[in-house]
């Protein structure tokens, strides 16, 4: 830090990085001309923990460069954390010095990735001749050849679409692809306005980026060179960890064969009003739970376990490049239309990586459904620092034997709960799998 401290910085050359040596730095003042000298205090910008299991982050893209102009609470640069890639904002007016960690790069929590300075009243001056260096920041105005490319970097060959989160939901709805649309933000950055203004050209021209098909495009998978290695992204890695932890909890399962017809019935009468499969099963467990409060409990510490207070339904979702679980929080006391609402909210944040660390890492119960891909049962693997996780499988058509001998037909799923055995016996198990039938096989109460 001392030589960031004591040398001045141009904010229209390159980075301190590519400068360390003081006396070029004195050279390269000595020639006559104003500039504007800024008092300045150089700070940190530190690479954040987003979430409770993050150790690391990558730099996704630099909203700012190197000499821009800050402002306290905007965002500078976007990090792709273990689960999520969200905004990054500064809390300082001033300037930014220098850039540690490109875009691509990876840095621990804690560590620097930009200096910042935070910069006090401007003094315009004369300079003539190398003189003293002081323990300032002197700034040069920026000439024309740092002003930023229409185009940020990151949208270019290939990569990463630098957009705001909201240009990105609105680009979905409007059916504008973002690597057609040329950023107006900073450095490029594609904003809401930027999506309006393609969605009316392309709707004047009759372009399909307009027009809504009965399919979604099909695109060809990426290319896989078999033999390569392919090293984790950010959010592999956190799986992985989390998956290797669990393997020092105690765990076991106990399957449950459960009749959806009416579940189907009901689903049949108020899908039409946004209600999703998703939010009855969440809703479904949550109100088992309130019965069963063991079942959502925690052991964290191995010594003791908690009753939590909330439930909280983790629900997995497969997102491009790994899994997250979104949480329905306080789904026991959330009406059934308020909860898939706030499901399809969720959804969205999460495909679009924005999702915030409250929405991912509170849950205190996970529900992991590959019915939808026509799986009748498997097992599921349990989150750390939870007690449960319910496997649901499809349901299908099941011959079966009524009470009174006949043969009859019935949709069924099973279902396989993963319990940690150090809080959680077998006798609970069965006991919540058989509310949790009943509610679901008499489901008039999910929808109050």
């Amino acid at each position: 830090m001392a030589l960031f401290l004591q040398t001045t910085f141009l904010t229209s050359s390159s980075s301190l990085r590519q400068k360390p040596c003081l006396s070029s730095w004195a050279s390269h003042i000595s020639t006559s001309r104003t500039r504007t000298r800024v008092h300045a205090k150089i700070r940190e910008i530190f690479m954040p923990a987003l979430s409770s299991t993050m150790t690391e982050g990558k730099i996704v893209s630099w909203v700012r460069s190197e000499g821009d102009k800050l402002s306290k609470g905007e965002s500078v640069v976007v990090v792709e954390s273990d689960k999520a890639d969200m905004d990054v904002e500064t809390f300082y007016d001033g300037y930014l010095a220098a850039i540690m960690v490109e875009e691509g790069g990876v840095a621990a929590v804690g560590s620097a990735i930009a200096f910042p300075a935070a910069a006090a009243a401007p003094v315009s001056e004369s300079t003539t001749g190398s003189g003293a260096v002081e323990k300032a920041v002197v700034v040069a105005p920026p000439s024309p050849s740092v002003v930023a490319s229409a185009v940020h970097p990151a949208s270019e060959g290939g990569k990463r679409v630098v957009a705001s989160p909201y240009a990105k939901k609105l680009a979905k709805d409007l059916k504008v692809d973002l690597g057609r649309v040329i950023g107006s933000g900073p450095n490029g950055r594609i904003v809401a306005k930027d999506v309006e203004a393609a969605a009316a050209v392309a709707a004047e021209l009759g372009s399909p980026a307009a027009k809504v098909s009965a399919a979604p495009a099909v695109q060809a998978p990426p290319g896989i060179e078999l033999g390569s290695v392919v090293p984790f992204t950010t959010m592999q890695g956190a799986v992985c960890r989390n998956m290797v932890e669990s393997l020092s909890v105690p765990t076991f399962r106990v399957g449950y064969t459960i009749t959806t017809d009416a579940l189907d019935a009901l689903y049949k009468k108020v899908k039409s009003k946004g209600v999703t499969m998703t939010a009855l099963l969440a809703k479904a467990t949550a109100l088992a739970l309130v019965k069963h409060p063991v079942i959502n409990s925690s052991c964290r510490d191995g010594n003791s376990f908690t009753y939590n207070s909330n439930i909280n339904i983790a629900v997995a979702v497969a997102i491009d490049g790994g899994l997250i679980t979104p949480v329905l929080q306080d789904a026991d006391k959330v009406d059934i239309y308020s909860l898939s609402r706030k499901w399809k909210e969720l959804v969205d944040k999460a495909r679009a990586k924005q999702l915030q660390p409250q929405e991912y890492n509170t849950g205190t119960f996970t529900l992991s459904n590959l019915g939808m891909f026509g799986v009748d049962r498997f097992d599921a693997i349990l989150p750390p620092g939870t007690g449960a996780i319910m496997a649901v499988g499809a349901s299908q058509p099941t011959v079966v034997g009524t009470k009174d001998g006949r043969i009859g037909m019935k949709n069924q799923m099973q279902v396989n709960v993963t319990a940690d055995h150090r809080v959680i016996y077998g006798a609970d198990l069965a006991a919540f799998l058989q509310t949790l039938a009943k509610i679901i096989e008499d489901p008039k109460d999910l929808t109050f």
